[in-house]
């Protein structure tokens, strides 16, 4: 297919200008301006949960309600214990994370702008770390684990620990033998929780360290262990670690938006359960390349995941087993209709010479690396995460910074959007020259295998929900963010964005969270997150007086930074600003926000699982749902005995 040679190219998008506050608003205000002039009809927000006892899928744990609702039903089922207290609570939320995120060096992105890859930050967000990688270091996985305990149990009553080689995690729990509180050992990336050695509650680190050649050992009274065994991937985890007690990372993490899919017409999503895609042999991926049995990519050799029946009550750990868990794929394919007004649902902006048009997923945006190497996904010459095909020649451009910038050339264009969750697309032709070219393309990311619903033997009962509501980000990046900016800055504590549902359609709920420079020790500063319907005129607080609440023991460090984030519904079809401020005026490294609309025209859904049996070819199972369906349990089918769950598509009509 002929496109013209790549090469950069850094001019400003012409609808931004930003020595006035007007044109810095424009690009929100005029996000999706055309859609005014027809009726909607996309696929937005759905979702799937089967009756898999242990990875039923997204509709189980796409909000912390649902989560903390499954979790609680498992606990139940499997230790016959209710989740009353507090360490029951804790003790359900750490079950079902080791059994849906595992330790491993998953892929970073360039949040701040300042070109590096491997040595950027981890990413902190909990839902983006759950539904895009599945894999963290044991840093990136407890930090983000912080924002699922604040939401179980309140405001900083869990955090990262330092210790020896590790990072570790304890909650702070109330009632019963602990009190008024205590901080208790809530390990989930070496699988381990340590009860006193007469089993009434769960011990600190402080409290382990002078009794650990005793208590690290899986032997050691095991019953007082309730049926967790210590050190649960391996038995010698706990040994090396819980001997010091260095520092303290309060609010490390943060939770965004929840993980919302948005198709338009001629748009499908599947979600593969093993790399390599339809044939089996194309990785492509956002993580370290362990290459493990010579399967590139990321993978996890001791895990509980795809063996949880074994975790509760285990007598060994979790032993090795040559990729127990791998990436998996989500892959969108997009063939927008030229011939009528459906293209106009992604478009962003449309003038008489182009066309832009905006993608967002829940995931990461993946690349089949140019070498073998370890890292070799921040190499120049990636392929296969974003490929356009077209029958003519054209000239096509890709931005990740909400068009601040551009990066032209094509049809692979892989390394410009790696690593990212969104970008627009433009096509530098009129409408009635595109509508000749048969234009599609792919976006291939990278998504969790634990959180993609799976099919059980014989019958197959299946809920689908959809909330018909999309997203329109300011971030997760420093640049996207900045490209809604309308006053204040990062530096002096004090910054406001705009964000605006497209005409006709109602700003549904805000998300909003904060990267803070919290100082060490941290600082009492109250944090705030506002937003304003009516331009500025009055405002409503998201969080108000967010601070980090400190509990001893402590170390005698901590992390110098912290974040702060909540969500609100709204109701309003005006634009919304959102603003972020500190009582000391501290610096924000970023901010980030994030509007849910409801479209106004929702198209039905067609849902399709696929499977394999034991010497029995491919079979698929499809159900269309109506636009407005909310928990609709109508669909079962018999999958046989010994399903292997093969994909998992939606499409919209």
């Amino acid at each position: 297919m002929p496109f013209r040679a790549a090469s950069r190219d850094n001019l400003k998008h012409n609808q931004v200008n930003r020595s006035n506050t007007f044109m810095r608003v424009a690009p929100a205000l005029i996000l999706y301006f055309l859609l005014s002039t027809f009726s909607l009809a996309e696929v937005a927000d759905p979702q799937l949960k089967t009756d898999h006892p242990w990875y039923p899928g997204e509709l189980s744990c796409s909000t912390f309600d649902r989560l903390f609702a499954t979790q609680a039903a498992l606990y139940k089922k499997v230790t016959g214990r209710d989740v009353t207290t507090d360490e029951d609570k804790a003790l359900a939320s750490w079950y079902w994370r080791n059994l849906h995120y595992a330790h491993g060096e998953e892929g970073r992105c360039d949040w701040f702008g300042e070109g590096k890859s491997a040595d950027a930050e981890t990413n902190r967000d909990y839902w983006t770390g759950l539904f895009a990688h599945g894999f963290g270091l044991c840093g990136t996985t407890h930090a983000q684990y912080c924002a699922e305990m604040n939401a179980l149990l309140g405001q900083c009553r869990g955090r990262a620990v330092g210790v020896t080689g590790h990072n570790s995690f304890e909650v702070f729990l109330t009632g019963g033998a602990y009190g008024t509180g205590r901080w208790a050992l809530l390990d989930h990336d070496i699988s381990t929780v340590i009860f006193t050695p007469d089993g009434s509650r769960l011990m600190s680190i402080q409290e382990i360290m002078p009794q650990l050649v005793m208590l690290k050992n899986p032997n050691f009274k095991p019953d007082r262990q309730r049926g967790w065994r210590v050190a649960g991937l391996h038995d010698d985890d706990a040994g090396g670690v819980y001997t010091s007690f260095g520092s303290a990372e309060y609010l490390a993490g943060y939770a965004g938006p929840p993980p919302m899919i948005h198709l338009r017409k001629g748009e499908t999503l599947r979600r593969y359960l093993e790399p390599g895609l339809d044939d089996g042999k194309t990785f492509v991926f956002w993580g370290r390349n362990y290459n493990t049995a010579n399967i590139p990519g990321p993978e996890r050799s001791r895990t509980w995941i795809n063996q949880p029946e074994k975790m509760f009550n285990a007598k060994s750990n979790t032993g090795h087993h040559d990729g127990q868990v791998r990436f998996t794929n989500a892959v969108y394919e997009y063939k927008p209709n030229f011939s009528d007004s459906s293209y106009k649902e992604a478009v962003i902006e449309e003038t008489p010479d182009h066309v832009t048009f905006s993608f967002r997923t829940p995931y990461v945006i993946a690349a089949t690396p140019p070498n073998n190497k370890e890292w070799a996904i921040y190499d120049s010459g990636c392929k296969n995460g974003l490929i356009v095909s077209a029958k003519s020649a054209l000239s096509i451009s890709v931005s990740v910074d909400e068009g601040q910038t551009w990066t032209t050339g094509g049809p692979d264009f892989t390394d410009a959007v790696k690593g990212h969750n969104q970008y627009r697309i433009r096509f530098s032709a009129p409408v009635s020259q595109l509508k000749n070219a048969d234009i599609s393309w792919r976006t291939v990311c990278q998504t969790n295998v634990a959180t993609i619903p799976h099919l059980k033997d014989g019958q197959n009962h299946i809920t689908f929900a959809c909330s018909n509501q999309a997203l329109i980000s300011a971030g997760p990046t420093k640049a996207q963010a900045a490209a809604h900016r309308v006053d204040g800055s990062f530096e002096k504590g004090n910054i406001t964005l705009a964000l605006s549902p497209p005409p006709g359609c109602k700003a549904a709920h805000l998300y909003a969270a904060s990267w803070n420079a919290s100082g060490n020790p941290p600082s009492s500063s109250k944090y705030q997150i506002d937003y304003s319907a009516d331009d500025g005129k009055t405002w409503k607080p998201v969080v108000k007086d967010w601070s980090i609440v400190r509990r001893p023991p402590e170390p005698n460090d901590f992390w110098s930074q912290s974040f702060c984030w909540g969500d609100i519904a709204l109701g309003t079809d005006h634009p919304i600003r959102i603003r972020f401020t500190n009582s000391e005026h501290r610096s924000y490294r970023k901010v980030e926000a994030h509007l849910a609309y409801a479209v106004p025209n929702p198209s039905p859904t067609t849902a399709t699982f696929a499977w394999r049996s034991p010497n029995a070819p491919l079979r698929t199972a499809s159900h269309v749902y109506p636009p407005n369906a909310a928990d609709d349990a109508t669909w079962a089918f018999d999958a046989g005995q010994n399903p292997k769950t093969m994909w998992v598509e939606y499409s919209a009509k």
